[in-house]
């Protein structure tokens, strides 16, 4: 593969050299991009004489050292040309650029220009790696699917001793090759995915619903995008941009959802059902607003379709993955939903944790007996966790077979 490796000003510039080795002896061709900052830390010869390329050290010609530049759209042709972005160091700076898309050198510019995975090793002062702006830099980029390496504990350069030493280049060249292996793993899949709440009308301005923002089922079609999967989103009503590439279908009730799922599931590989869909609805609708009185108002509600069930019961070879927000006996009650509803795979979470939030720590319980706890992360990060587990699963059900 062809690895684009961005270089930031820091003391441990030094150690992106390793790394840049590393990933040379892992068989990928290495593209250096550094920063300004970068070249007064390590020079560009050592990067051209270790990967056997020019060094791009500025946005235009006339500010580029090793002369690598054709023209002043080089940023866009190697953001083209290159299967993944690796950035090590990633200064409190890039972050900071990077997460609110500001482009004024090569290496910011082409990020913007870049559409493929990015890996960030961040190396900094320990204040300045706990700092709030930094840590909202860092979720706004994992909630972009980017890996973040945590920086390790040690001694730093300034004489402090705590998180902020750059990862170890060994570590930081396993994320590429995860990855990259990650890339177009899902080629060739239809994944549909379900997503956000239902609205049962009681009336024609009262409905009953729940607190599902729908932050996971969009980050689930946002990783199946990106790994090369042709992605169907079928999504309640939520306050959320779809990932762009996503035929996306929008429901209000759970019956126009069941409709949705049935007629587009014939053409699915990979069914992810992270809708929450309300329970119950009411069967006689009024067509006019009911008036606020001092009356109690009864309701008798029926419950709605039961789509997952449904979807166990029709799957054939397609992988089902079912969701769980559970206020107890969270592993059990997972059980028991992926037996009754004929799951591969269920992603449970406790309800206080599930709904809103742009990150959660859930567990995924298979079809194999296998429960596997995912600690916090962002839903973006625990999306992509979902599907690596659900291709383990397939090939571990393949075999069995």
């Amino acid at each position: 593969m062809n690895v684009a490796l961005g270089v930031g000003g820091g003391i441990a510039a030094y150690k992106a050299a390793e790394l840049a080795r590393l990933l040379m002896e892992h068989g990928h061709s290495v593209q250096v991009v550094m920063t300004r900052a970068a070249q007064e830390f390590v020079r560009p010869l050592t990067f051209a004489a270790l990967t056997g390329r020019k060094v791009i050290t500025g946005l235009f010609p006339g500010e580029n050292a090793a002369d690598t530049l054709d023209s002043a759209t080089e940023h866009i042709r190697v953001a083209q040309e290159s299967a993944l972005l690796v950035v090590a160091p990633a200064t409190a700076d890039l972050l900071a650029k990077f997460a609110h898309g500001i482009a004024d050198d090569f290496l910011t510019t082409m990020y913007l220009a870049f559409t493929g995975p990015v890996v960030l090793a961040p190396a900094m002062n320990s204040n300045m790696w706990r700092h709030e702006a930094t840590q909202r830099n860092l979720d706004t980029l994992r909630g972009r699917g980017h890996i973040v390496v945590e920086p390790e504990e040690g001694p730093l350069a300034c004489g402090m001793v705590g998180p902020g030493r750059l990862a170890d280049p060994a570590r930081i060249a396993e994320a590429v090759n995860t990855a990259i292996a990650r890339t177009r793993d899902l080629e060739g899949e239809c994944v549909l995915v379900t997503a956000g709440p239902t609205q049962e009308p009681l009336d024609p301005v009262r409905f009953i619903s729940n607190r599902s923002s729908g932050k996971m089922g969009y980050a689930i079609a946002a990783a199946a995008l990106a790994r090369g999967a042709r992605v169907i989103l079928v999504s309640g009503p939520v306050h959320l941009t779809p990932p762009a590439g996503a035929e996306l279908i929008r429901v209000e009730t759970a019956a126009e959802m069941r409709r949705a799922v049935l007629e587009r599931l014939p053409e699915a590989t990979i069914v992810v059902k992270a809708a929450a869909v309300a329970d119950y609805y009411l069967a006689q609708v009024p067509s006019q607003k009911r008036k606020k009185s001092a009356a109690r108002w009864s309701l008798e509600l029926d419950p709605t379709p039961d789509i997952l069930a449904e979807l166990g019961q029709i799957k054939g070879d397609r992988l089902l993955v079912g969701f769980a927000a559970e206020t107890e006996n969270l592993v059990a009650e997972a059980r028991r939903k992926l037996q009754a509803k004929n799951c591969d795979m269920l992603v449970a979470n406790r309800v206080e944790e599930a709904f809103g939030a742009d990150d959660n720590e859930i567990t995924l319980v298979l079809r194999t007996g296998e429960v596997i706890e995912l600690p916090r992360a962002s839903k973006r990060e625990l999306a992509d966790k979902i599907f690596d587990y659900l291709l383990q699963l397939r090939l571990s059900l393949h075999a069995a077979r």
